[in-house]
């Protein structure tokens, strides 16, 4: 996974580019990434992140801001959450992005196992009741 962060109005020190790193690579497990059969490879996964301080002049309330943008496979998933914090921002960003993933799974899995299902029905199915109209 390759992880592009960007800070504005912040600095970025090493210890909030760690953290950074360590919350959004734990949602590549969240990623069902296919493999490509010409060269074995996963396609790849990008997350840009931003962090930014909303203003200079606020002290108190939403001060920090965190946003998360994934491309997984031509999708485009997005989280952001204002906080006093910044690691509390991000850890509400990165909670978020793992939810939008997660339905975004089960949606496709949802709709996988409703064409089985018709699959399954069609075929139980005698060929001679396809052509047979119900009155």
């Amino acid at each position: 996974m390759k992880i592009d962060v960007k800070a504005t109005n912040l600095e970025l020190t090493p210890s909030i580019n760690i953290y950074i790193d360590e919350k959004v690579s734990s949602l590549e497990r969240f990623i069902n990434v296919a493999k490509d059969f010409k060269d074995g490879e996963s396609a790849p996964v990008e997350a840009f992140v931003e962090i930014a301080r909303i203003s200079k002049h606020h002290r108190h309330g939403d001060v920090y801001r965190a946003e998360i943008n994934m491309k997984v496979k031509g999708e485009l998933y997005r989280a952001e959450h204002s906080d006093w914090d910044i690691r509390v921002a991000i850890d509400a960003t990165k909670d978020l992005m793992e939810r939008q993933l997660t339905d975004g799974k089960s949606k496709k899995q949802a709709i996988n196992k409703r064409g089985a299902r018709l699959i399954k029905k069609l075929r139980s199915i005698s060929p001679m009741a396809w052509l047979t109209k119900e009155k």
